[in-house]
């Protein structure tokens, strides 16, 4: 398959490529190297694959360069895996997320449907749940209220693709991933900032009192969903939960942090951040009777091999 994955350069865009290209396909990357951290990273992300894949830098906003890159070649599938991420950064910056999230998904949808691409992937998140009182969270739990604008623009992605699918038979898969981490992990998440300043012996920022509860996924398993995904064909459109199964507190997670370190942490207790969820728990019954999606790594293991990769750059 020719293959096009938005934000193929990023943390879970590169696993992905990796492992598309084991399955010999072509894979073309379509990623703007943005500022949101170092684009250094991205390139060194993809530095292992970069004399095996095309690679485009552009913004999905661009319509006339997504025209052009769908131009080029037919593409058998699209992983839509580009977005401007993080509910807090989405507070300050909402027109940014808007834009990006929104309109750059409908740019590629709107040109699989005029080059005739029959499959869409889109990356969507846990966020869409907002504070949902209901778990483990179902794909078909109502969604009364997002609470960031982060998850505005996902929830509505996820709309577009339900559009696409109804009225071009674009075959749309929503997946939404739960707080995914692993080697190349992005610099800002929680895991990442924890885990460098507890072996370099600096404070970290706790929010809250340490009871806030995610269900962490770790990225081979991500890369299996998503792969699972590809392989689909029983239905046009469906959303997939793709998590660990599995919930672990803020407080829990420093301490398995901190014992993979081996090292205590220093924690500075800050206010909870506005945007941000209680809790989040996957409910992946039907990701695995669907997909054949299950999460093999529990967190401790995910935790230890984040923590050795880390020590060994």
């Amino acid at each position: 398959m020719r293959i096009l994955v938005t934000g193929g350069a990023g943390f879970i865009g590169s696993h992905l490529c990796e492992a598309l290209l084991k399955e010999g396909n072509e894979v073309v990357i379509l990623d703007d190297f943005n500022t949101y951290y170092a684009p250094d990273i991205k390139r060194e992300n993809i530095r292992g694959i970069q004399d095996h894949i095309e690679i485009v830098e552009g913004d999905i906003r661009d319509a006339i360069l997504v025209e052009r890159t769908f131009g080029k070649g037919k593409f058998d599938a699209v992983v839509h895996l580009a977005a401007r991420a993080g509910v807090r950064p989405s507070i300050s910056s909402p027109k940014l997320y808007f834009t990006t999230n929104i309109d750059g998904t409908f740019n590629l949808l709107d040109a699989c449907r005029y080059h005739e691409v029959p499959d869409f992937i889109f990356a969507s998140s846990s966020s869409v749940y907002g504070v949902n009182e209901k778990i483990p969270f179902a794909e078909d739990d109502p969604i009364k209220r997002t609470i960031s604008p982060y998850a505005a623009t996902k929830l509505a992605g996820e709309q577009i693709c339900s559009n696409y699918s109804h009225l071009f038979g674009i075959r749309s898969m929503c997946l939404r991933f739960f707080t995914v981490y692993g080697p190349r992990q992005r610099p800002d998440l929680a895991i990442s900032k924890f885990t460098k300043k507890i072996l370099n012996d600096e404070t970290i920022q706790q929010y809250g009192d340490g009871s806030t509860a995610r269900d962490y996924t770790y990225i081979d398993d991500i890369i299996a969903g998503i792969l699972g995904a590809l392989r689909y064909e029983k239905s046009k459109f469906e959303i997939f939960n793709l998590g660990g199964s599995q919930t672990t507190t803020l407080s829990q997670l420093i301490s398995l942090i901190e014992q993979s370190c081996g090292k205590s942490a220093k924690i500075e207790v800050v206010g909870e951040q506005p945007g941000d969820v209680p809790r989040t728990w996957a409910d992946v019954t039907k990701a695995g009777e669907l997909l054949g999606y299950a999460p093999e790594t529990p967190i401790e293991q995910g935790i230890q091999k984040y923590v050795e990769w880390v020590k060994s750059r």
